[in-house]
């Protein structure tokens, strides 16, 4: 059998099915009839997947030779080979059911196909769909390419909210636009009309560019096409600017210290004096356990984080980057509301970190507890601190090590928003040329 399934047609006739197993075709199609093989019927012609196939001989290759097959009415005489171990390798899913996630080429009539389904009806639908339409020899549609690019390629080698994103830009764009398109049929109007008819932030937009343009810089590499569509000059993007995080003001933080023992929860006074003094992502303050902080020698260890990829189902991970790797300072003003934690505990959850609804809960008790005028957002706290720490200082190095960016340019960009006003740079001229 080894010899002759690895090069069987993907779609098998009754005949042809029939002779690999070395059997009748009354025998086989006996099978058929009774549920044991599976099969699907195009234009009156009955039609057999090898994945069929494949599922056949792995449930029956164990019933030969036995007194079972004695017994059994279709097997009498009509074995598969003349042997009891299989050849083959058998595949993972038992005999009650095929791949939960079936990404598998498929040749119809000469022409090579990827069929990407969740389950085996859809891989049929979709296999029918297409043996009954025109086919164009040597395209691929995209849907089909940029699923295999994604479930092959991306995902297995990044990280789950990475794929988490490039999935959502897939579903919700990228399918949608270039639905009945052949790859290798994709040009530029094509590109540029999908940016076109999205709405919302430019940011948007650039996510949706850059899985596209992994996706045809496979398609040149896999010569289906000389060019990428994607980073012709003509494609424009535009779109609303994203909304930068606004620092709070030093008034609201002010009144923030000022008021952490007013918090009733102890954990929550500990939360609030860390995320609020010290320029760290909420990931990682999440991912703090007992072990890492320091309050002898005033430094908190900045380990691993805790990502929330599918929103409530809390991800424990490497820092974000090498340089996110990193040890701050601990403030003398958290220092009198760190609660002593176990070692290999979490500071926050203790056996398992907080989910996203669990610190949004906590933020809303400290809102109240405080009586703070705003909305307590973890984000806001690291850009306040990066501003601060660069207006008090002027040393843009120091800030990068604390924020535990890779440049000072990503630091400058993103979390130093400064203080001064333009008053404040009219004076500056002044004294400078007075």
């Amino acid at each position: 059998m080894t010899d002759y399934l690895p090069t069987a047609p993907d779609v098998l006739t009754v005949q042809e099915a029939a002779d690999l197993l070395k059997m009748s075709v009354t025998t086989l199609t006996e099978f058929i009839e009774g549920g044991q093989l599976e099969a699907v019927i195009l234009n009156e012609k009955v039609l057999i997947f090898k994945i069929f196939l494949l599922k056949f001989i792995e449930k029956h290759h164990k019933i030969c030779y036995t007194k079972e097959v004695e017994n059994h009415e279709n097997f009498k005489d009509k074995h598969l080979e003349n042997r009891i171990e299989p050849d083959f390798a058998p595949s993972s899913e038992g005999d009650t059911e095929i791949a939960k996630k079936i990404n598998q080429p498929v040749v119809i009539n000469g022409v090579k196909r990827w069929i990407t389904a969740g389950s085996m009806q859809e891989f049929t639908d979709k296999v029918v769909k297409l043996m009954g339409a025109p086919l164009e020899p040597g395209k691929y549609l995209f849907a089909d390419y940029a699923l295999n690019w994604f479930e092959t390629y991306s995902k297995p080698n990044v990280e789950t909210a990475t794929a988490t994103t490039y999935k959502r830009q897939l579903s919700l764009h990228l399918l949608p636009a270039f639905d009945g398109l052949n790859v290798e049929d994709i040009t530029t109007d094509h590109v540029q009309r999908l940016f076109n008819g999205m709405t919302g932030a430019k940011a948007t937009k650039d996510k949706a560019r850059m899985v596209l343009n992994q996706i045809m810089d496979a398609a040149v590499e896999d010569k289906l096409i000389s060019s990428n569509p994607v980073k012709s000059r003509r494609v424009k993007i535009s779109g609303n600017a994203s909304r930068a995080t606004t620092p709070y003001s030093v008034e609201q933080m002010r009144y923030l210290v000022q008021h952490i023992g007013d918090i009733k929860s102890p954990s929550d006074r500990m939360y609030l004096a860390l995320q609020a003094l010290h320029p760290l992502r909420l990931e990682e303050v999440l991912g703090l356990k007992g072990e890492d902080v320091d309050t002898r020698g005033c430094a908190v260890h900045i380990r691993r984080a805790v990502t929330h990829p599918t929103r409530n189902q809390p991800e424990i991970k490497d820092t974000k980057t090498e340089s996110s790797h990193r040890t701050v300072g601990l403030s003398s003003l958290a220092l009198p509301y760190i609660v002593e934690t176990p070692a290999d505990k979490f500071i926050f959850g203790g056996d398992k970190p907080l989910s996203y609804t669990q610190v949004r809960k906590m933020c809303d008790r400290i809102k109240r507890d405080t009586g703070f005028s705003e909305n307590i957002t973890p984000i806001r706290f690291r850009t306040t601190v990066l501003t601060d720490l660069y207006d008090q200082t002027k040393d843009i190095k120091l800030a990068q090590a604390a924020a535990g960016h890779t440049t000072p340019a990503m630091t400058l960009k993103y979390y130093v928003k400064g203080r001064e006003t333009s008053s404040s740079a009219t004076a500056a001229v002044e004294r400078a040329y007075s």
